[in-house]
């Protein structure tokens, strides 16, 4: 992939993995308070200006966010209007498409993320992705899980303590701590997908992502991942991606509202409309795209 360095990074030193040598954040309560101010908020991911190209053809453009820890942001939108594409952005996955181009800023606690000097490894360590299908190796629970720790070079010894950590933390063990070394496979749905979940918070990350991770899932599925979601924002940034506008509303703290307009060459081309607190743009958003999206006018 032909991926463009974002901005002069030659007078820094830090990489991503240094910037997050701090201690673990305080949990917060459990109860939802109220949003801290703008101005007040500790940002983890600054994008400016951000375009992404596949083949020299621009999907989206001009997109410019503010994501805060320990908060959940929803991407929401039309099919078609880049959610997944910015998502993907924010932990360079873009790097292994063909022909992609990243162009504009994105920054990660203030470093930049597609600087020479970034190890893209630590970066996807750091920042987890859950996909939208559950995708679990065809190798036992435990196996799935203790992956990430293993190729990072953590201990034999502290494998089975991060496993049980992991699945925990994941609301799963206690359904499978008897089967740990069944198939993966033979889970259900949305047990795989709780599993993924896990799989990805066993390397010890600072933000997940969640590419429409309850769109293959039943109900009663779907609420134990908005539940997990409100548990895990305690100690983690998450930014999902989803269709079904009523989870944003439900699940996420800020919602980015994207959608597809067509440019002067007949183009369909994604564009970031509004992006706000989730009760605001709920109820007084302010831009008409925005209302007529959520009123089900369009989309």
């Amino acid at each position: 992939m032909d991926t463009i360095p974002m901005s002069d990074t030659s007078h820094r030193t830090a990489t991503v993995g240094s910037v997050l040598t701090r201690p673990p954040a305080e949990p917060d309560v459990a109860e939802r308070t109220p949003l801290p101010d703008p101005a007040e908020r500790d940002i983890v991911f600054e994008l400016a200006g951000v375009e992404v190209r596949y083949s020299g053809v621009t999907a989206i453009e001009d997109v410019n966010l503010k994501v805060a820890a320990r908060e959940i942001t929803a991407f929401i939108g039309p099919s078609g209007c880049g959610k997944t594409t910015v998502l993907r952005t924010l932990n360079r996955l873009h790097d292994i498409t063909a022909g992609a181009q990243v162009r504009g800023t994105i920054t990660y606690h203030g470093e930049d993320l597609y600087g020479p000097r970034v190890d893209v490894a630590e970066v996807r360590r750091r920042i987890g992705m859950v996909f939208q299908k559950p995708n679990p190796f065809p190798k036992s629970i435990h196996d799935n899980v203790a992956y990430g720790p293993r190729i990072n070079g953590r201990k034999r010894g502290e494998i089975g303590d991060l496993v049980e950590e992991a699945l925990r933390k994941a609301a799963l063990f206690d359904e499978v701590k008897d089967k740990l070394k069944q198939s993966a496979l033979g889970l259900s749905g949305g047990q795989q997908q709780r599993l993924c979940i896990a799989r990805a918070l066993a390397v010890e990350p600072d933000v997940i992502l969640m590419d429409e991770p309850c769109s293959a899932l039943d109900p009663i599925a779907t609420a134990r991942i908005e539940d997990l979601m409100q548990e895990l924002k305690a100690n983690y940034t998450l930014v999902i991606v989803t269709h079904n506008m009523q989870q944003a509303a439900r699940a996420s703290d800020r919602t980015a509202f994207f959608t597809a307009e067509i440019d002067d060459a007949g183009r369909r081309v994604g564009r970031l409309i509004e992006f706000d607190d989730t009760e605001q743009l709920f109820t007084q958003p302010s831009d008409s795209r925005t209302e007529g999206y959520i009123t089900g006018r369009f989309g």
